[in-house]
């Protein structure tokens, strides 16, 4: 599906200004530039273009609003300037996948003054010698590169999460271990009664026991008394 199709479906009725988020991934530019977007988008937040065949950002319109920019898996080997001219308040971008070699190929990012994170996973100027250090001296303003900080420290999106997950399992845990715990109290409180009710029983029967025992001492009593007489 060509890229103008695919924005224009998931306009879904609104108008440019009233999108946040808008996500076009794999579908497909007709010659590797931004297509059907416009400076009316004026309220996007978050753009995913993953896998559209991207090999330009030239005809990128004017993004003030926008953060977060998914760009992974396209043909993208510079020229980033663009990024800095019309989405200056970038916070988060993700290059991975892309043509990217050398760190001219990303020295235009230094004019994103926001840019905290970083992504350039699978691109080849990973293999260079000591790449992440070369790219922290060279983005100063970068805290995360590839998802970890210089002291190799996970980005805080990635453990809130974890948190999340961690908080969801445990709050299960603990609902699981209440129910069990009123199971056993309840079972508990039945094995009591039954047990009570198992004492008490014994009890009368051996009550009954001793009275005929009773009796019938008191009966042999004279017969054996007369046997001893004789």
């Amino acid at each position: 599906m060509e890229m103008k199709k695919r924005i224009s479906l998931e306009l879904r009725n609104r108008t440019p200004a009233e999108v946040a988020e808008l996500v076009v991934d794999n579908c497909r530019t007709s010659d590797g530039e931004v297509e059907g977007l416009t400076d009316d988008f004026k309220e996007l937040e978050f753009l995913s273009m993953v896998n559209v065949g991207l090999t330009s950002l030239a005809k990128l319109p004017s993004l003030p609003k926008l953060r977060k920019l998914e760009l992974s898996d396209n043909n993208i080997s510079g020229h980033l300037e663009t990024l800095s001219e019309k989405s200056p308040n970038l916070t988060y971008l993700n290059l991975s996948g892309n043509k990217i070699k050398e760190l001219s190929n990303v020295e235009a990012l230094q004019n994103l003054k926001n840019l905290k994170s970083l992504d350039l996973f699978n691109c080849e100027i990973t293999t260079l010698e000591e790449y992440r250090e070369s790219i922290f001296e060279l983005l100063p303003q970068v805290t995360y590169l590839d998802g970890f900080d210089q002291e190799d420290n996970e980005a805080p999106d990635s453990e809130a999460d974890a948190d999340d997950d961690e908080g969801e399992d445990g709050a299960g845990a603990t609902g699981d271990y209440d129910d069990e715990d009123d199971e056993e109290e309840e079972e508990v409180s039945e094995g009591r009664e039954v047990g009570l009710s198992y004492l008490m029983k014994e009890k009368i029967q051996d009550e009954e026991d001793d009275d005929d025992y009773a009796e019938e001492e008191d009966g042999k009593g004279p017969l054996l008394r007369q046997f001893i007489h004789r």
